[in-house]
This record gives C-alpha cells, structure tokens and sequence, in this order.
C-alpha cells in the first residue's frame, strides 16, 4: 500500500516529513511526501518532497479551493497542517475534504478557536479549573492595572512562533509600547522552567501520549535545544486538558511553566504538530506512525511509552535547489 500526504504551509518542517519517511517504511508502507506552500521555491520542505504545490496564503479565499484542487489531482490520502493561521480554514473545510477520500489533520472548530485565541484559551482553562497565568485584554488591563501582577508579558491574541511579544515591568513600560489594544492580552509572567507537551489523541478524542519537553533554549519561538522529562504535575495537567477539549484529534502541543515551588500552569495551546515534535518522536512518542496506521487501517500502536532525559540539539543544514526545479 502506497499513501500520499501534502504538508500544507511547508515552509522549514523538513525535519517533519522526515519523521512520516522514517515510519513509513518501518511500517512497510509506501509514501508519497507532497508539500504546499505560497512560496515552494523558498521552502526547504517543498524541494525535500517528492513534489511541490504553489497555493495562496491560508488567510485568502483561495486557499481551500486549490487545497481540494491539489488534495483531489493527487489522491492525497493525509493533509498535515503545520502553522496555526491554516488551522482554522482547514478545521471548516473538513467534510469538503473528506468528500473526496481526503483526511485532514486537524481537531474539531471549537478546540481550534480556543487554541487560536489566546483570550478563549485563557477563558476555557479558567472554566475547567485548568491552572493559567492570570490573564486580561489590554483594553481592560489599561483600566486597571493593578488587576495583574507585574512583570507582564503583553502578546497578540492570536500571535504564533513569539511574534510581536513584549515585556513590561511596570504600567509605563506598558504605555510607552503603544500597541494595539484590541489585538492585545496581557498575562502575568510566571518564572520558572519553560516546557513544551507534545499530546497525541486518537480519532474518538482520546488522549493516547504526553510528552513534555524542557525548552533549555528557542529561537525565533521555537525550540532549538531541549531534553525529554517525565514531570507528573505536566502529565497531570496534559491528563485535565485531554479530558475537556472538544473533538481534539491528532497532533497538538502545549506550552507551560513549572515554578520553583513546584506549582505549575498551561499558558498556551497549540491545535498541530509542534516545532519540536522531531524530540519527541526520536523519544518514541511516533505521532506520526499513528496517524499512517489509522490512514492505513492498520492496529494503531499509540502509547505513552517514550525515553525519559533525551536531549535534541538542534543545528543548521541546507537544502539546495536548481534554478529550473
């Protein structure tokens, strides 16, 4: 058996495919890696695919209509989705896809609306009882700012990757950014160690792994060195967060601190694969088998049985391309 799966916004994720390859053929299947991007010639993961697809940007009406053009052309079995503004188009478009035998990979509307806003994630995971950072809109932050210990971390509420992140250690500091306040949040910074789970959930919502990961150092928001640790309290809280999302499927990560007393909080949620999910994969936790095995109809093997302290460090490599690809 032979399955084609598109990567949607490509970009860098070769790491990503690699991962479908490796267990692709662990799992004596064939595969068929096909990447789309508004810009393939500048994606290191369309020149690392068999074959690359031109589509518009996730945020034009374009969008779905070439994805459904390509994913039909090319009998794409899997749709991977890998940046968060596609998240939301592709989650409505999931019948039209399934229509034409094509699955996408993305959890029901509700769980990523609340994950693609960072007010809803905020809001469900103080109506769950889900330890969060305390959390206002900057418009009513700048009411009262005595509402909020400082420092504060103010960020767009549907921001991704760290884009258009700022700290302040006091209201002027707030003032003097000067940043829109309907597209603000400001949360309370907690200190402490910074981690990220990778979770895993079957196609009936039920969640199969956890994974956290500590984040020992990021670039441009996302993890370039990291190390594999089996904290209860984050499988605790992975465990509260998998019991209440709705129609939570596949691939999803979250990011959280755990404080020198021990305490700990979620203060985001991601609704695809993580950038550091390559981690947990070399760890065991392979997502991206289980989503082959469910596409293939073949047992699923998900579980939470991964390696405790492995550490990733990461480096650069290229990719080369001819003028005429």
């Amino acid at each position: 058996m032979t399955l084609t799966v598109l990567f949607s916004s490509a970009g860098r994720r070769v790491e990503l495919l690699n991962c479908f390859r490796a267990d692709a053929q662990a799992l004596g299947l064939g595969l068929r890696v096909l990447a789309a991007d508004c810009g393939p010639a500048a994606s290191a993961a369309c020149q690392a695919a068999d074959a690359s697809f031109a589509v518009p940007r996730c945020d034009q009406p374009e969008f779905i209509s070439r994805m459904l053009e390509v994913c039909a052309s090319e009998k794409v079995d899997l749709v991977v989705p890998t940046i968060d503004p596609e998240l939301v188009p592709l989650a409505r478009a999931r019948a039209a896809f399934a229509g034409i035998g094509t699955r996408v990979v993305v959890s029901g509307t509700e769980t990523v609306a609340i994950a693609r806003d960072k007010r809803r994630t905020a809001a469900f995971l103080a109506k769950h009882g889900i330890s969060a950072p305390g959390t206002l809109p900057l418009d009513e932050f700048l009411v009262n700012p005595a509402a909020l210990k400082f420092p504060v971390i103010l960020k767009p509420v549907d921001g991704s990757s760290s884009v258009g992140l700022h700290e302040a250690r006091n209201p002027a500091e707030v003032s003097r950014l000067a940043l829109d306040a309907g597209r603000y949040l400001v949360q309370e910074k907690w200190a402490g160690r910074e981690y990220t789970v990778n979770v895993f959930f079957d196609r009936a919502g039920r969640l199969r792994s956890a994974v956290p990961h500590l984040r020992l150092e990021t670039r441009a928001g996302e993890v370039s060195k990291g190390r594999t640790e089996r904290v209860p309290l984050l499988l605790d809280l992975a465990a509260q967060l998998g019991a209440v999302l709705p129609a939570a499927e596949g691939p999803l990560c979250f990011q959280s601190i755990v404080g020198a007393d021990g305490a700990g909080m979620i203060f985001e949620i991601n609704a695809r694969f993580g950038g550091g999910f390559p981690l947990a994969h070399r760890a065991g936790a392979r997502f991206s088998r289980w989503l082959l095995e469910e596409t293939a109809g073949l047992p699923v093997t998900s579980g939470d049985d991964w390696q405790d302290g492995l550490t990733m460090l990461r480096y650069d490599a290229a990719v080369f391309s001819a003028a005429d690809r």
